[in-house]
C-alpha cells in the first residue's frame, strides 16, 4: 500500500529535453502532495540545485549530455549521501540497471512508465523503499559476483580502489600491462559495468573488497 506523505514532497526534475522536463512537471504538479522545486537540463545544474534546494526526491534521467546521469547522482550522493534519486531512461536494460544501483539510485524507471507508475514510485522511494534493489533482487540480477571474479581478478579492483592506473597495479603484481587490461575487461564484462567508479561500488557491496 501507498504511503502518502504527512507534507508535500519536495522534487527536482531533471532531464534535457524541455518537452519531456515540462511534462514530468506537469504530472507531478497534479498531485497535492507533491511540488517540484526545481528543474535542470544538465547534469552539472542537477548537482548544484541539489545542494540549494536539498529535495526530498529527485528525478534523473540517465542519457545528459557530458555530465551523464549517473555521474550526477555519484556527485550528489558525495555530497548528501541520503539523497534520494529515481532514475529515468529509455533502456529496459539490465547493465543500466546494475550501474544505477551501483551509483546510488533507489529506483529506475523506463520512460514510456505509466504516470501512476512514476507517482506510485516517488512515494515509495520518498519513504525509504528501494524498488530498485527489490526488482533486481527479483529479477535474479542481485547475485553477490564472488564466484564470478577470479582471485587474481578481486586482487585488480582492490588496487584500482586505491586509485592505481594499469601500468601501477601490473608493477605491483608483477604483471604485464596488457595483461591487467584483459582482467580489467573480465571484471567490467562480469560485473556488467562500462567504467572504473561503477566496478569499485559494486565489488565493495558484494563485499569482494573493503570499504574504505
Amino acid at each position: 500500500m501507498t504511503v502518502r506523505p504527512s507534507k508535500p514532497i519536495r522534487l527536482l526534475c531533471v532531464d534535457d529535453h524541455h518537452v519531456v522536463r515540462n511534462g514530468l512537471v506537469l504530472i507531478m504538479n497534479r498531485q497535492p502532495d507533491l511540488t517540484v522545486v526545481a528543474t535542470a537540463a544538465t547534469g552539472e545544474q542537477a548537482v548544484t540545485l541539489h545542494r540549494e534546494f536539498l529535495p526530498d526526491v529527485t528525478v534523473m534521467d540517465m542519457q545528459l549530455p557530458r555530465m551523464a546521469g549517473l555521474e550526477a547522482v555519484r556527485a550528489i550522493r558525495a555530497e548528501t549521501p541520503d539523497a534520494r534519486i529515481i532514475m529515468l531512461t529509455v533502456c529496459n536494460d539490465d547493465s543500466d540497471r546494475h550501474q544505477a544501483d551501483a551509483a546510488g539510485a533507489a529506483a529506475y524507471l523506463v520512460k514510456d512508465a505509466s504516470p501512476d507508475d512514476l507517482i506510485t514510485t516517488i512515494y515509495q522511494v520518498h519513504a525509504g523503499e528501494r524498488p530498485l534493489a527489490a526488482e533486481m533482487n527479483a529479477r535474479g540480477l542481485d547475485r553477490p559476483k564472488r564466484s564470478k571474479l577470479s582471485p587474481r581478478e578481486i586482487e585488480v579492483t582492490r588496487l584500482m580502489a586505491d586509485a592505481m592506473r594499469n601500468k601501477e597495479i601490473a608493477a605491483v603484481l608483477g604483471l604485464s600491462e596488457q595483461t591487467v587490461h584483459a582482467h580489467v575487461k573480465n571484471i567490467f564484462l562480469k560485473l556488467q559495468v562500462t567504467d572504473r567508479i561503477t566496478a569499485i561500488n559494486l565489488a565493495r557491496r558484494y563485499g569482494l573488497i573493503p570499504h574504505h
